[in-house]
């Protein structure tokens, strides 16, 4: 019997998230399930209920109606423990849940017969969950969010400027973590025109945060700061210590910081002192992006905006609800592909698979037993190593490109070889001839040097430029298709000669025309 998944209004204060919008609850029809929406559950999104019933859901007036007739729940916040009271035994939940955070919520749901599917559970190493990555999704628009939080309490531009007035300098903002949440603000600041630097202690992240316009900051230490899961680890006494020395010294320099380090499981880490706010100039910003697990600076309020020492410390916890639409759409579409996972055979009937990793990571509860933690998914193994003998065939070269040099002893044939025909064509070749042939004889050497002898990656729009020009040869085609006037009859070419003039003319007209048009072809690659 097809399922019903109910959608109640978020409880939580100030959260504007609804956990399906009209376009997926399309979908999820299709997949043969039915659709409950709580009346007002996507009126702070701005989905209005006649939209919801116009894509073919139900309008609940209340939520004691909503849980009584729905056999799933779609969720944002973990739910109340009246919420929770409320739900029939056997409910499907799928919602945030934070199992290590919240032990009397989990009791509660395993009392209530639930299964329960932890949306911030996901295994985030499987290649094949990103499409559910809901905690992806909430990180990179709260980064967004944290960048315009910061430009609206700014007093300045982001953006240098040249003015009337005079000279705008570009704000200095400085990013700590570059995950999701933080790549998402270093893109962010480097469009609106700031310096951006940033620093993690993942090396690995220095070529992303290189290409979104920012300048990655390595602490002077050397350790590896890569945890599981795409997340950091917890680091040594003495990194810590290099650490907050960096921190002091980019506080003192920043106009703007913005905190993103978060550890699952342990409260936020302690990374900007209420000595590093001192030495703030004033009307300086700091966005901590983790106030909700206690705030990466010492001085955040969580939930507020406060003044402290002439900066502005944010502890905003609802980022992402601040774009509630957008956050709305995202977090829909990830419950809409695990919806898919859960329901291959779309009659609207689900199936908690525990051979699938994915699935087995997600499910904290399946009919009251609480599952979590999950065993650590089964990643595919990595490739052996080549053998050191697999290399040998790469030094068998073909095409443009300097291979390795010649033996000394293939040098002496080639050269004895060339020297005995270049012997024989002066022997016995008139003089005439002779002049032409060593003039082609240099020109293909010469062409060979310049030409074919050098790496195809180096084939710039300028090589191409080279090889247009290079058809100067036409100039000698022209002379023997059409020669002087004072020439003779006796002097003019006859039929053969005249035939490869017009075949060299047209080659080289090819390459003179391909030339250029490659050179604009390529130039254009690098235009907006």
């Amino acid at each position: 019997m097809p399922l019903t998944i109910g959608v109640p209004r978020e409880s939580f204060a100030g959260e504007k998230r609804v956990a399906a919008v009209p376009e997926v609850v399309e979908k999820l029809i299709k997949l043969g399930f039915g659709v409950r929406i709580e009346s007002g559950a996507g009126a702070a999104a701005n989905f209005s209920d006649e939209a919801y019933a116009a894509a073919g859901a139900q309008i609940a007036s209340s939520a004691a109606e909503l849980y009584a007739g729905a056999d799933m729940i779609f969720r944002v916040r973990p739910p109340t423990l009246d919420e929770v009271a409320a739900m029939k035994p056997g409910t499907t939940l799928i919602s945030f849940i934070w199992p290590a955070q919240n032990p009397e919520l989990m009791q509660a749901l395993a009392s209530r017969n639930l299964t329960v599917l932890a949306i911030d559970s996901l295994p985030r190493q499987l290649s094949r969950a990103q499409k559910m990555d809901a905690l992806t999704s909430m990180a990179s628009i709260s980064g967004y969010r944290a960048v315009i939080e910061a430009a609206n309490a700014f007093g300045r531009f982001f953006n240098g400027q040249v003015t009337a007035a005079g000279k705008i300098p570009p704000a200095k903002v400085f990013i700590a973590g570059a995950g999701v949440a933080g790549l998402a603000a270093i893109g962010t600041a480097a469009n609106l025109g700031a310096i951006v630097r940033a620093n993690d202690t993942r090396a690995e992240v220095a070529d992303q945060v290189t290409s979104l316009g920012g300048e990655f900051v390595k602490v002077d230490y050397e350790e590896e700061g890569s945890g599981g899961g795409g997340y950091a680890k917890v680091m040594s006494e003495g990194f810590q210590q290099a650490q907050r020395e960096m921190y002091a010294k980019q506080a003192r320099d920043a106009d703007i910081i913005i905190t993103t380090a978060l550890i699952p499981g342990k409260p936020a880490p302690k990374l900007i002192t209420a000595e590093m706010v001192k030495s703030m100039r004033p009307g300086s910003v700091i966005v901590d992006m983790a106030a909700e697990q206690g705030g990466n600076c010492e001085l955040t309020e969580p939930g507020q905006a406060v003044v402290r020492h002439g900066v502005t410390i944010i502890g905003y916890t609802d980022l992402a609800s601040r774009l509630a639409k957008q956050a709305s759409t995202l977090y829909s579409t990830n419950l809409l592909r695990l919806t898919e996972e859960l329901c291959k055979t779309k009659d609207g009937v689900i199936n908690v698979n525990f051979e699938d990793d994915a699935i087995r990571g997600l499910t904290v509860i399946k009919d009251g037993a609480i599952t979590w933690p999950a065993p650590p998914p089964k990643l595919p193994a990595a490739p052996p190593p080549k053998p050191a003998t697999a290399a040998a065939p790469a030094a068998k070269k073909s095409g443009h490109g300097a291979g390795e040099p010649a033996s000394a002893k293939s040098l002496a044939i080639t050269f004895g070889v060339g020297a005995l025909l270049f012997w024989l064509v002066g022997a016995y070749a008139p003089a005439s001839f002779l002049a032409h042939f060593t003039v082609f004889v240099l020109a293909c050497f010469v062409g060979y040097m310049v030409i074919w002898n050098v790496t195809p990656a180096l084939h710039t729009p300028l090589m191409s430029v080279t090889n247009a020009i290079s058809s100067i040869i036409a100039v000698g085609a022209l002379i023997q298709v059409a020669p002087p006037l004072d020439v003779g009859a006796e002097g003019r070419p006859d039929g053969l000669i005249l035939g490869l003039a017009v075949l060299a003319l047209t080659l080289t007209a090819v390459n003179m025309f391909g030339g250029f048009a490659v050179t604009r072809r390529m130039l254009a690659m690098f235009r907006k």
